[in-house]
C-alpha cells in the first residue's frame, strides 16, 4: 500500500473532521467522499486550433444513517459554515426519509487495509503546446489518406483524479490517477456517398499513449474503407464482433449480473447463479488491481477489500456484483464491487472487466464462414435485460468465403443474449484499451436483417 500525498492526507483528515462531525450532531453513522479532478483538453479542426479547456472540479459528499434511514448531501464548498450546513441538513433528512432495512455501513471484517501499488499516476502534466502537437499528428495523418475529404477534427487531453473515502467504521484512504488522450475523426467520400469513422488511444501514462500519428491514419483508413457500402439479404449467418464492440457483450453481462437488477427480478440472468451461461472454456474476469489498468482502483466505494475474480469460469456464471445494501438483500456478503460518485449512494460496478482469449486468430476464426457479418459499429440500445432479447442497428463488413470483402451498412442484428452467450468463440487478440475489454469474437446463428 502506498502512502498518501500530502494533497490526499489532508483530504482525509478533512472528512474524518466531517464525519465525526455527523456522528457528534446525532448520526449512528457516516461515511464521506471527496472527488478532485483537474483536466485539460484542446481541439483542432481541418489545422486550426479551435478549443481550449481547463476544468477543475470538488465534489463532496455525506452520507449520514440513522437506524434503518440514510440521507446523502452534496457540496463543492468547504468552508466551516458550509460544513456546518450540510451536516444539519443531513441529519435532518435521515430523520424523515423512509426506512430501508438493507442499508448499512460495511462489515468492519471485510474492509481494506493493506492493497497492491497500481501505478495508475504519471507526474507528467502535459501542456497545452504538447496536447496540441498532439491533434495536428493525428489529424494531419488521417486527412492525408487518399479519398478523406473532410474531418470532425482531433481532440487530445489530459487528467488527474483524486478520490478519498473517510467511514465512520474506521476506514480513511484515497487514490489518484492520471488519464492521457488523443482521438481523430474524419469523412471520406462526397455528397451523400460520405462516411465517417475514428480511432482513439487512451491510457495512464503519456508514454503508453499510441503514436498520434498511427491514431490519425486508422481513422482514415477506416472512414475510406467504408465507401460504396451494399445491402445484402436477410439471412441467419455467424456474425463476427470487431474488438471495438465486442466489448459491449461484456457490458450486458455486468448489467444482468448487478445485484441491484437481480434483488429486483428485472435481469435475465437472475436465475442462473452457478449455471452455465457461456460455451465450455469460456473466462470473464474482473480485476481491479490491474496494474496501470483504466479502471483499476485499490478498494472499492465501501472500503472494502477487493480482488481479482473470475466472473464466468468455464463458462459458468459464479457471483453476482454486489455492495453492501445489494447483498443484504440477497442475503449475502459484498463482492467488493461498490462504486460511487460524490451525489450517490453505493451501488455495483465492474472495475477492469475482459473476456480471456481464445487460441485461434480472427482470420482463423472466420476462415469457414461461406457468408457472415463482421461488425465494427453498433447502433442504438435495442436491448431488453429483462428477457435478454437483443437487436440494434450495425455496420461492418461482408464475409465470403472466410474474407472480408465489401462493406455493409443500415443492417440489424438480432437475437437473445442467452442463445447469444452460449454460441460465442474468442480470438487471441485480446488488447486493453478500455476499462471493458473483448477480443474478437464470433456468435454463431445470429439474424442478419437486410434489403
Amino acid at each position: 500500500m502506498t502512502q498518501s500525498s500530502d494533497a490526499e492526507a489532508h483530504t482525509l483528515a478533512f472528512l474524518s473532521d466531517l464525519v465525526a462531525r455527523a456522528i457528534k450532531a446525532g448520526a449512528h453513522a457516516a461515511d464521506a467522499i471527496a472527488a478532485e479532478s483537474v483536466s485539460l483538453a484542446v481541439s483542432q479542426r481541418l489545422g486550426k486550433h479551435e478549443d481550449l479547456e481547463r476544468s477543475e472540479a470538488v465534489d463532496l459528499s455525506l452520507r449520514v444513517l440513522l437506524g434503518k434511514r440514510q440521507a446523502m448531501v452534496s457540496s463543492t464548498d468547504r468552508s466551516d459554515a458550509a460544513v456546518e450546513e450540510l451536516v444539519t441538513r443531513a441529519v435532518a433528512m435521515a430523520r424523515i426519509a423512509p426506512e430501508d432495512p438493507h442499508i448499512g455501513l460495511a462489515d468492519p471484517a471485510l474492509i481494506a487495509k493493506t492493497w497492491p501499488e497500481l501505478d495508475l499516476v504519471d507526474t507528467h502534466e502535459a501542456d497545452p503546446d504538447e496536447l496540441y502537437a498532439r491533434t495536428a499528428k493525428a489529424e494531419d495523418a488521417a486527412r492525408a489518406v487518399a479519398g478523406v475529404t473532410n474531418s470532425e477534427g482531433a481532440d487530445a487531453s489530459w487528467g488527474r483524479s483524486t478520490v478519498a473515502l473517510v467511514t465512520s467504521g474506521g476506514f480513511a484512504a484515497a487514490y489518484s490517477g492520471t488519464s492521457h488522450s488523443v482521438s481523430a475523426s474524419v469523412i471520406a467520400g462526397e455528397g451523400t456517398g460520405m462516411e465517417r469513422d475514428y480511432d482513439y488511444s487512451a491510457v495512464r501514462f503519456a508514454k503508453d499513449l499510441d503514436d498520434p500519428t498511427l491514431v490519425g491514419r486508422r481513422a482514415g483508413e477506416r472512414a475510406v474503407r467504408r465507401l460504396n457500402p451494399r445491402k445484402v439479404n436477410s439471412a441467419a449467418v455467424p456474425v463476427i464482433l470487431d474488438p471495438r464492440v465486442s466489448n459491449g457483450l461484456l457490458r450486458h453481462v455486468a448489467s444482468a449480473i448487478n445485484g441491484a437488477a437481480v434483488a429486483r427480478g428485472t435481469s435475465f440472468l437472475r436465475d442462473k447463479l452457478n449455471e452455465k451461461i457461456f460455451a465450455d472454456g469460456i473466462v470473464i474476469v474482473d480485476d481491479p488491481h490491474r496494474k496501470t489498468g483504466m479502471a483499476s482502483r485499490p478498494f472499492d466505494g465501501e472500503g472494502v477489500a477487493n480482488r481479482r475474480m473470475n466472473i464466468v469460469e468455464d463458462g459458468v456464471l459464479t457471483t453476482w456484483l454486489l455492495d453492501t445494501a445489494t447483498g443484504h438483500q440477497l442475503g449475502m456478503a459484498t463482492t467488493g464491487h461498490a462504486s460511487r460518485g460524490a451525489s450517490s449512494p453505493p451501488s455495483p460496478s465492474t472495475t477492469n472487466l475482459y473476456m480471456e482469449p481464445g487460441t485461434m486468430s480472427p482470420s482463423e476464426l472466420m476462415a469457414d464462414i461461406a457468408e457472415g457479418f463482421y461488425v465494427t459499429e453498433l447502433i442504438g440500445f435495442g436491448v431488453n435485460g429483462v428477457t435478454g432479447d437483443y437487436s440494434r442497428g450495425a455496420a461492418g463488413y461482408w464475409i465470403e468465403n472466410g474474407a472480408l470483402t465489401f462493406p455493409v451498412s443500415e443492417l440489424t442484428i438480432a437475437g437473445n443474449l442467452k442463445t447469444m452467450f452460449l454460441n460465442v468463440t474468442p480470438a487471441n487478440d485480446l488488447e486493453f484499451r478500455y476499462g471493458t475489454n473483448a477480443p474478437t469474437i464470433r456468435i454463431e446463428g445470429l439474424t442478419v436483417a437486410g434489403a
